[in-house]
This record gives structure tokens, sequence and C-alpha cells, in this order.
């Protein structure tokens, strides 16, 4: 069940994303700043403690219809089927990777550097000096395809419709607090740090899972050699390393299997290349997993 669902999300996201501006779930944004203003006052921990609360009761609802629809005789469990199929398509985004990166290599092959500036900034949701800074672009294209694949489809497995809600409603929080830390003291001193530790926890197994799927989809032995090689930062959030090992590994994986000119748009489609090969091992192994009873 979890399986057909999560083939026919990534189906529509692929057909439909560009069509559908829902996805973004700009709705939220009111009660997400109301829960940073909760928060901007207290200390870092104090302030994770009510994020995390806030997260947990938007996550109400979609538990309750799941369960409800789970209960429900019906042939094929074709209620729930459905629910799961929109809750896993609302969650994989906000965009879709394939399109952003596709917009991105066009904007640079035909030399339109502010298409490609601006498609490269959503990306790494940070700004940076050159729109050909490609490498960076790599990094961001692994770090992303863990925020808007593997964490949900991670989750979803785990817990079903909730899971991939609660881990897309945290990347939101955290995207939302992110934007308001640029203009709010207090949400950078507090709910910043606060709503990208409740992401780094839930992304944490997700994100080694998706490297080590770069490593068996690429160059393993230069994949490994770089994992080991990656260590955590002093003084830097344990989020950052997740963020900066899955990057490390994705690029060492292209080591010598995908080659590509420098700084090139070919570069970044290769990227994109190994996450969907990476992809393609996962639902491999889901499948198995659902053969063996292990994932229902």
């Amino acid at each position: 069940m979890k399986l057909i669902a999560l083939i026919v999300s990534l189906a529509l996201e692929h057909v439909a994303t560009r069509r559908l501006r829902l996805r973004e779930l700009r709705f939220f944004d009111p009660y997400f700043d109301f829960a940073l203003a909760r928060a901007r006052s207290l200390p870092p921990h104090a302030a994770a403690v009510v994020l995390a609360a806030f997260l947990l009761i938007v996550t109400v609802p979609v538990f309750w219809i799941g369960r409800v629809l789970e209960e429900t005789f019906v042939p094929w469990d074709l209620p729930y089927l459905m629910f799961a199929v929109l809750v896993v398509f609302l969650c994989l985004g906000p965009r879709d990777l394939g399109s952003e990166v596709d917009d991105y290599c066009a904007a640079l092959d035909r030399g339109d550097q502010d298409e490609a500036r601006r498609v490269m900034t959503e990306l790494s949701e940070s700004r940076h000096a050159s729109p050909r800074d490609v490498g960076a672009v790599e990094e961001a294209i692994f770090v992303q395809a863990t925020n808007r694949i593997f964490g949900v489809a991670f989750w979803f497995i785990v817990l079903g419709p909730v899971g991939a809600w609660l881990f897309r409603v945290s990347d939101l929080l955290r995207r939302r607090a992110a934007f308001e830390s640029a203009r709010d003291y207090g949400v950078a001193r507090a709910g910043l740090p606060a709503a990208e530790t409740l992401h780094g926890i839930l992304a944490w197994i997700p994100a080694r899972l998706a490297a080590l799927g770069y490593a068996l989809a690429g160059s393993f032995d230069d994949a490994l050699v770089r994992w080991r090689a990656t260590t955590p930062a002093p003084g830097r959030p344990f989020h950052a390393h997740t963020e900066r090992l899955t990057a490390a590994v994705g690029k060492a994986a292209m080591t010598g299997f995908l080659e590509q000119p420098a700084n090139s748009s070919a570069a970044a489609r290769n990227a994109l290349r190994l996450v969907m090969r990476t992809l393609f091992i996962w639902i491999t192994v889901i499948a198995l997993m659902t053969i063996f009873g292990w994932a229902v």
C-alpha cells in the first residue's frame, strides 16, 4: 500500500508540479508566524519545545483522518490509499527538484544570469556571488533531495501519512523561520535555531540513507573516503554537519562516474541524475521490504 502510494505520488509530482502551486502551502504562514512569536523571547531549548508542540498540533488532523480511513471496510483500502497519495503529493516539495534544475540549466545555457541566480538562490536557500557557481548548485541539489524527497519518503514508510506530513511542516517552519529571521532578531536568536534543530532531527536518518544511496549509485570508494573525511565542524550545529555530509558524499560519488566539464550545466544535470538513481534504489528496497512484509 505504501509503495503504491509513494510511486503514484512521485508520478503526480512529475506531471502536475508546474501547474499546481498549492504544494507551497503558504496558508500555513500565519500559523508559523504565531508559533515563532511565542518562541522568540525564549531560550533556544524552550523555543524548540514550543515549536515542537505547534508541529504536533498541525499533524493531529492528518493522524485522525488516517486512523479513521484505516478502519473503514472498503475493498483494497481505496479511501486510505487516495488519502495517502494526496498527503505524500503535497509533501513532496514545495517545488519539484527536477524542474528547478532544468530551469537553472536552461538559464545558464542561454546566458540568462538573472534567472540562473534566482533559481540558484531558491535551491541553495542563500545568495551567491556568481550564478555560474555550479559546484554550489550540485551541493544544494543533494541537500534539497533530502528535504523534498527522501525525508518525506522515509517518514512515510515509517509512520504513514502523518510521518510525511510532520517532516514537510517541519521543513516549512524552518523555511519560514529563515525568512522571518532576516527582519526579526528574536526569531534569528531563538526561533530559527529551534526550527532548524527540529527539522535536523527528522532529517538525520534519511539524509544518511540518501548519502548511502549516492555511494551505491555512484563511485562507492570515493564516496566512502569523503564520508570518513567529513567530520563535524567545532561550534557548528549538528544539522549543518548533516547537510555538509550529504553534499560532500554526493559530489564525491560523481567522481570518475559522471563526467562533465567544470562549472557547466551538465554538472548540475548529473547531480540530479545521481539523485534519481538513488531514488530508484530506494524504491527497489521499499519494494523488497513490502514483499517480505516489512513495509505495508
